[in-house]
Formats: structure tokens, sequence, C-alpha cells
């Protein structure tokens, strides 16, 4: 798919999203909202996970974080976008001191280290009740308006983050960034070799992947108006992101965006019509769709699956 291509099929989607409100209720703003918000953390996961190859399990801790950080920044009086920001700095801030340690774990050592982050994040938050207010949750100041006001407000915010995170997507995987993480990606010790900065990289490509999370994580806490540790830090996030991933295409620009759409669509759907038995069956759909597709959704070569069925259908309208 040629790059321009790209850009158009996002544009298009992009507007598709914002379009919702104009044509369907509240639950389907509500669900185009989650879609951008997930596109997004997929997106920031792509950095690390997809160019550079490193199975991070961390999106919930930092998505958490900048949900306490914008919450707790806004209930000390700082205006809501501003809140945002100082959620983004501090998540990014903190993920870079942390990068320098945890990415000298390689592989499975790595996965597991990132899980660890999870759990002892939220058990800080669970556990510092005198100022996240604990296992309680913490409430978060409103924005004024009508359900419907706020939830079109917020479908925008999410929205132009998630733009945000695709320009940036872009932007890397142009440069000598992109190269380097997947020089990283195909042979870490090759591309140290070779005088790539691989720490300064992988630490680079480990904020990315942060960053965005915790400015998402302070609009969703802003959102939805109250948090709590189970939520904000839920391992089940961590799990869902990779996969959505994987499932559009790792380490490609649009891959990310469509495998967040086509996951929470058919999450959706599946909850919908099975109510007792959708999470084992998005389980096993996910599984197969990845065991078989294991280059994801974008990586099908769409012009031979053609070629093949207009060969089969010439074949089997012969006359004998």
């Amino acid at each position: 798919m040629s790059p321009t291509m790209r850009y158009v099929i996002f544009a298009l989607w992009v507007i598709a999203l914002a379009s919702v409100p104009l044509w369907a209720g509240n639950y389907f703003v509500r669900m185009a909202i989650l879609i951008a918000m997930f596109s997004g953390l997929t997106m920031s996961w792509n950095f690390i996970g997809g160019f550079t190859g490193y199975p991070s399990f961390a999106t919930a801790a930092f998505f958490g974080l900048g949900c306490y950080a914008g919450a707790l920044s806004q209930k000390a009086g700082v205006p809501m976008v501003l809140a945002w920001l100082v959620a983004t700095v501090f998540v990014g801030a903190f993920a870079a001191a942390l990068g320098a340690i945890v990415l000298r774990l390689r592989g499975h050592y790595f996965a597991i280290g990132s899980i660890a982050l999870v759990e002892v994040t939220r058990l800080v938050i669970s556990s510092w009740g005198s100022l996240t207010g604990g296992g309680d949750g913490l409430n978060v100041p409103l924005i004024q308006g009508s359900p419907t006001e706020v939830a079109v407000t917020f479908l925008g915010v999410m929205l132009a983050i998630m733009v945000v995170v695709f320009v940036v997507t872009v932007i890397v995987d142009r440069n000598r960034l992109g190269f380097g993480l997947r020089c990283i990606q195909q042979n870490e010790d090759a591309a140290d070799m070779v005088g790539i900065d691989t720490t300064r990289y992988k630490v680079f490509a480990f904020t990315l992947s942060a960053l965005f999370c915790g400015t998402i994580g302070a609009a969703y806490a802003s959102w939805t108006g109250y948090i709590d540790p189970t939520d904000s830090f839920s391992i089940l996030m961590s799990i869902k992101v990779p996969v959505m991933c994987i499932l559009g295409g790792a380490g490609t620009v649009l891959g990310p965006v469509v495998g967040a759409a086509t996951f929470m669509i058919l999450e959706e759907v599946l909850w919908a019509n099975f109510l007792d038995y959708n999470r084992a069956i998005l389980g096993a759909v996910t599984v197969l769709l990845i065991l078989f597709l294991p280059g994801g959704l974008l990586r099908i070569n769409y012009r031979e699956l053609m070629a093949r069925y207009a060969a089969r259908s010439k074949r089997s309208g012969a006359p004998a």
C-alpha cells in the first residue's frame, strides 16, 4: 500500500468517526470514543512492540498513571487541558527514567518485567490512600454540558490525540529512528555493532510508547469523572492493546488503527449477541486470526487472493 493511500484511508476513517454524532445516538458516540482511544493506545504500543520488537505489557501502567496524574492535577486547581499536559510530561519522564533500567532485559524477561510494572504501580496507587483515595477511587471534576455535549467534546479530544500519534508514527517510520528501531528488532547485537546506539533508541521508543498513554489516560479520567486502581490499571488492557496491534499489523503505520477498529467492533458485536460466552468466542477468534494471519490484516496480499478467486471461479465455470 502506497503512503498516499494510507493517509487517505486514515483521513476517511477520522472523518467517519467524527461524523458519528450527526447520525447516531450516545451509544455509538461512546463506541467511537473508545475506538479512537484504543487506536491511540495501540499506535503508542507500536513504537516499542511493533517497530522495536520488545513485547511490552506496560500499557496499563502508563495509562493508569496518566489517569491519576491528570485527575490529581485537576483537583489541585490546574485547568483540564493543562492537567493533561502535566500527565503527559510526568508519564514520559517516568518511562524515560525506568526505561534505562528495564530495557536491559530482553524477550520473556522484559515481558514479565513489564507485567510486574503494572501490578507494582497499581499497588502503590491503591496503598497511597491519603493522596489517591486508595481502593475507593477518585472523583474528577466534570466539564459543563449535557451528556451529548460532553460525549461529542471527548470524541473530538480522542480523535485529536489519535491524529497526533499517527503523525508521530509517520515521522518515526520515515526517519533514522524508525530505521534504527527496525534494525534492533531484526538483530539487536548486529545493530549495536554497526554503530546504532541501541540503548538510546530503545529508551526513546519506550518513552514514546508511554507518553501518549499518559495523555489518553488523563483525558479518559476527565471523560468518565471517576477513576479507581482496578479500572485504571487493568491488566486486560495491557493484553488487548498488543493483540490489536498484531491483528492489524505490528510495525506498520496503519496496522494499529485497523487492528483496534476491528477488535473493538468484533468485541461489541460478540458482546451484544453472545452475552455469556463473548469473551471466550472473542479470544478464540483472535487466536485463530493471529495464527493464520501472523503478519496482520494489512499484510494480506489482497490482489493475489482476488486473482486466485477469479481463477478458481473461471475453472469452476468452464464447460466439461
